[in-house]
């Protein structure tokens, strides 16, 4: 995967930072892998647990020297990123993938898989597998139903990234027991999970720059920005969220693809009961069994 020069191998002899702009707690650089040490580190990621307020104050500073921040969960059952299978070797560019043909061939991967899985379950009997994805895919059918509509900016897209980063942080969410401010070198948000070789969709997909490759989509179209990673779940700001039911059916189509489980493990029920909760919504979690 093509990268912006990395800053971070200058952490291990200056971890204060100070070699490259910056002024940094006490921390670890992460350089581990499915297949073994990485070349040089992926991530540094704080010390201590993260709290409103850190992003504000290196953000800034971090991407002038090459570093996007990230949350990262360390307090997960999984461990933090040296124990999250990590795969560079396997990830490829994000630019070299088009959103909308990823996204479309995720939909009919689906409806293939089902399909075949929809014959015979194990035990020999029809599963009714189709039949169950039709209702979960209303108002749409089997053929991809294509991009959805733009959003307005509501928000600044930093400011709205400071601002969910800061409610993940401030002891009142759910999502991490222990949340670290890490720092990436990656060219745009987007393209974090890409940069670090992230495996969490790994049952979904396993190359995650395909999936940068919509949230590039995503950052030009919707203002997001990637706010946090633990192993297997997402979480994204939102500056330009849809405003109307019917842009919102839209966008959930692209969630469907980009993230089925967020609609068949949820007990949400339809895309369009999904697609309500979109409807002025500034941050976006995924999650991928």
């Amino acid at each position: 995967m093509a990268t912006l020069p990395n800053p971070l191998p200058q952490l291990a002899a200056d971890p204060s930072g100070r070699s490259v702009g910056l002024q940094l707690p006490p921390g670890r650089l992460i350089d581990a892998t499915v297949d073994g040490a990485w070349s040089e580190p992926l991530l540094w990621h704080s010390g201590t647990q993260a709290t409103p307020g850190n992003w504000a104050a290196l953000g800034v500073p971090a991407a002038r020297a090459g570093l996007l921040p990230v949350l990262v969960d360390v307090g997960g059952s999984r461990g933090g990123p040296e124990r999250w299978e990590l795969s560079p070797e396997d990830t490829s560019y994000p630019g070299d993938h088009d959103a909308e043909d990823v996204l479309a061939e995720y939909w009919g991967y689906e409806d293939d898989e089902d399909g075949e899985d929809g014959e015979d379950g194990e035990d020999g009997e029809a599963s009714g597998d189709g039949e169950e994805r039709g209702h979960e895919l209303e108002p749409f059918g089997a053929a991809w139903p294509g991009l959805a509509p733009a959003g307005t900016l509501t928000v600044e897209p930093g400011a709205c990234a400071t601002r969910l980063a800061d409610a993940l942080t401030d002891g009142s969410h759910s999502w991490s027991s222990d949340p670290r401010l890490a720092l990436v070198p990656a060219r745009r948000s987007a393209d974090i999970p890409a940069a670090i070789g992230w495996s969490g969709p790994v049952n979904h997909e396993d190359d995650v720059a395909r999936l940068c490759a919509v949230l590039r989509s995503w950052e030009e179209r919707f203002g997001i920005r990637v706010v946090a990673l633990g192993f297997d779940t997402l979480i994204v700001s939102v500056a330009a969220p849809p405003t109307t039911l019917a842009d919102a059916e839209a966008l959930a189509a692209e969630h469907f693809a980009f993230c089925p489980d967020n609609i068949t493990q949820s007990g949400v029920g339809d895309l369009s009961a999904y697609a309500k909760e979109l409807v002025g919504e500034h941050a976006w979690h995924f999650w991928w069994d």
